[in-house]
């Protein structure tokens, strides 16, 4: 094992895709050449007219895993079951799309990335389960057929054995020393080997029953016979699924205990097809269930709503902020278009200065507003997170911001602080595309439809708006919103509210693409920054 795992480590992936491959090819065109077709299309109809065998041998070969997660549960006692199944079949599916067995490495992948185990007590259990597997399989071998055995493999098998039995007291060895320092994961035991045992006889029905439908009459310690020899030889096996090393051990198997050489091969044919029907569709599923899926979240949980909170009754003022880099020509028209009161509160204006090399700070001092500079430019969602925790610190009765560009209305102010004030919603949005848009470029306006549209499915709500630049928030909102990156807010700001129940509104606005000043919106920097973000927000 450790000489197999020094191959896989050393072959870059693309090698050892090419090298699994061309393994694959060469056993279909040996076995396509040596099968006789009518005797395999025989089998089939045998299997046709027996359906009930069929869920009968699938449905034996489906316990077998679930007596192995059980077998896991025993080594790692916090692992769910469903987790703990869900990574066997995952394991079990990609090694019939994968070389070398490299699928194995999926099963830790799987509870380390969705139950978030330990790495080391994932690695650690697998791999002593895995060759506990392999040394009860080989002495349930033994025990079923001794005489097969010792003819078909003699004293090299005595030695695999011997070879096994080191193998799997080494995994145990380094079990016992993890165990030392970690309270999640606990010795097999005998209950473990004995699910394994039990799992393998299950798993020797299919075997049995597609002998039957190839003609052959064996017994059940036969099939399990057939299953060890079968399944050791696997080990070693190159092609994705073991194609080919499956099918000969398989034969060799079953003309060892007298069966003919032709059948055995339309049963080991047969075997494997079903199997690998299965591994195929259960490793598939074994994607996206259990949640989450393994490549994670790709929506939010849907959330209960907070409690109504009792309405703010203080005479606290309202604090809008603006976050500005660069926006010399456009920050003073849009201070002065703030209005002094709004609601029958004051209107406190706060700046954040983002790192500007301009004159914004100063233009923004002249014009009456509070400036808190950045010192350097640290990202517009930086800018939202400090404004909104300065609204927090000075207990604003309502924390608002819009962009400094002059694209958004101060003047509408109202619009989005009247609902937080009526204790309507917690988190008010101002939608472009609910109001009035004076213009905006074609290529802008299609590309907010599609991020909108793609915020909504992940959001799972209606959303009109999703990078709207006009937000307001009631003061336990502002508080409790976590921007976890620094480039920009729009999604993961949305998202993390939703997530957190709190109250969600879109109000009408006007809008006006700017004249002045420059956009810090790419595409290609804004997709690479907001989708691992937005992705990243969503699995928290």
């Amino acid at each position: 094992m450790k000489f197999l795992s020094t191959i896989r480590t050393r072959l870059s992936p693309i090698t050892t895709f090419f090298f699994g491959a061309i393994a694959g090819l060469i056993a279909l065109v040996i076995i396509v050449h040596t099968v006789d077709g009518s005797l395999l299309r025989k089998a089939a109809s045998q299997a046709a007219n027996e359906p009930t065998g069929i869920l009968l041998a699938l449905a034996t070969f489906a316990i077998a895993f679930i007596f192995r997660a059980f077998a896991w549960q025993k080594v790692m006692p916090n692992l769910s079951f469903n987790q703990a199944l869900g990574g066997i079949h995952l394991a079990l599916g990609a090694n019939h799309v994968l070389p070398l067995r490299i699928g194995e490495t999926f099963r830790v992948f799987s509870v380390v990335r969705r139950h978030k185990a330990n790495l080391e007590s994932a690695t650690a259990s697998t791999v002593a389960l895995r060759t506990g597997d392999i040394l009860a399989i080989g002495c349930l071998g033994l025990i079923a057929a001794p005489s097969a055995f010792t003819d078909l493999l003699g004293w090299i098998g005595w030695i695999l054995l011997a070879i096994l039995g080191i193998i799997a007291l080494s995994c145990w060895r380094w079990l016992k020393h993890i165990i030392k320092r970690r309270d999640d994961i606990r010795m097999p035991g005998p209950t473990a080997f004995l699910l394994s045992v039990i799992a393998w006889i299950a798993e020797s029905v299919l075997v049995w029953k597609t002998a039957q439908w190839a003609g052959l009459e064996i017994s059940w310690p036969a099939a399990i016979f057939v299953t060890t020899v079968a399944v050791a030889a696997q080990i070693i096996a190159i092609a994705p699924g073991g194609f080919g090393t499956y099918e000969a051990a398989a034969v060799a198997a079953y003309v060892a205990i007298g069966q003919d050489a032709e059948l055995a091969l339309i049963a080991a044919i047969s075997a494997h097809a079903l199997k690998t029907a299965y591994s195929l569709l259960a490793g598939l599923i074994a994607i996206w269930v259990p949640s989450p899926a393994i490549f994670g979240n790709l929506r939010l949980s849907n959330s209960p709503t907070l409690k109504t909170k009792i309405p703010n009754q203080s005479n606290a003022p309202i604090l809008l902020f603006m976050p500005a880099h660069n926006e010399e020509a456009s920050i003073a028209n849009c201070l002065n278009r703030v209005p002094k009161e709004v609601c029958g509160k004051k209107v406190e204006v706060l700046v954040i200065d983002d790192g500007s090399t301009d004159r914004t700070a100063e233009i923004a001092t002249a014009n009456g507003a509070e400036v808190l500079s950045l010192g350097s430019n640290c990202g517009l969602g930086a800018a939202v997170r400090v404004g909104l925790g300065v609204g927090v610190d000075k207990n604003a009765s309502v924390i608002a911001f819009c962009d400094a560009d002059g694209e958004y209305p101060p003047e509408e102010l109202s619009n989005l602080v009247s609902p937080i004030l009526k204790n309507e919603a917690d988190y008010v949005i101002g939608s472009r595309f609910m109001g009035h848009i004076e213009h905006m470029h074609p290529h802008r306006r299609l590309g907010n439809v599609v991020l909108t549209s793609a915020l909504s499915l992940v959001a799972r709500r209606k959303i009109t708006d999703g990078q709207s630049g006009y937000r307001a928030f009631s003061p336990e909102a502002a508080a409790n919103a976590e921007i976890i990156h620094n480039f920009n807010y729009a999604q993961v700001l949305t998202l993390n509210l939703l997530g957190k129940g709190y109250r969600y509104l879109e109000v009408p606005i006007s809008y006006h693409f700017r004249t002045e000043g420059k956009s810090f919106i790419k595409l290609g920097p804004y997709l690479r920054n907001v989708l691992p973000a937005v992705y990243n927000e969503i699995n928290r």
